[in-house]
């Protein structure tokens, strides 16, 4: 079973389309967990395989799921 974990873009950095947050996630960008459990940084490499990233980006205010 999945298991879904939200994040941000990390460092500051925000993106206004999904486009800009898929090409971050696959050129190795850092994301920061927002996650009651976990937290930290995390990127495509770090990944476990069954987490799906949910993260929010444009302000925090549109959510795109990363599998």
């Amino acid at each position: 079973m999945p298991r879904y974990v939200s994040a941000i873009p990390a460092y500051g950095r925000d993106y206004k389309s999904a486009k800009a947050v898929k090409e971050d996630w696959e050129a190795g960008k850092d994301f920061l967990i927002q996650d009651l459990v976990l937290s930290g940084y995390i990127n495509k490499n770090d990944k476990p395989a069954d987490f799906v990233m949910s993260i929010r980006y444009n302000h925090k205010q549109r959510v795109i799921n990363i599998k």
